[in-house]
């Protein structure tokens, strides 16, 4: 279910831990099933458990705590932007003119997928970025910052192509 280069990746994990506590590479895990996988299906979930060996419930706590695992298809590129106070508070009406301006551009919401299956659009907390609002997440690893709508047009461009 998960490659050999990615059981290779998870191994790496694993080995940072006491051999008693390997269950510590939970996070690890599901971050190299999801970017293989694009979400964490339940067979994925219980994959990880079994690998790991301990109970699928614990691995789905895992999953469904931290916003940056999906248990549910997203789209090829999923854009997380920060709504907290310091990127609401950002140039040019900071995140809330941001969210605005992608949910019309999308034609989506928050939480939604656009019909192609191209974009999601995720509501975040902070991304430890304040000094550069508003900033945005592109598949939990590409960090945008200072999204006016210029560079959100210019994005958005760059991801359709």
């Amino acid at each position: 279910m998960i490659s050999a280069e990615g059981l290779k990746e998870i191994d790496r994990a694993i080995a940072k831990y006491p051999a008693d506590q390997k269950q510590s590479a939970v996070m690890s895990a599901l971050a190299t099933a999801q970017e293989e996988h694009g979400w964490l299906s339940p067979e994925l979930m219980q994959f990880v458990a079994d690998y790991l060996g301990m109970p699928a419930v614990a691995v789905q706590e895992v999953a469904t705590f931290y916003t940056m695992y999906e248990t549910s298809p997203v789209g090829e590129y999923k854009i997380t932007l920060c709504t907290n106070l310091p990127c609401q508070l950002g140039p040019d009406g900071g995140s809330d003119s941001a969210a605005e301006y992608l949910k019309q551009k999308l034609g989506i919401d928050f939480g939604e997928t656009t019909a192609d299956g191209k974009f999601t659009l995720k509501e975040g907390e902070c991304m430890g970025s304040c000094g550069d609002a508003p900033v945005m997440l592109v598949n939990n690893h590409r960090m945008c910052s200072f999204m006016s709508r210029a560079k959100i047009d210019q994005l958005l461009e760059e991801l359709s192509k």
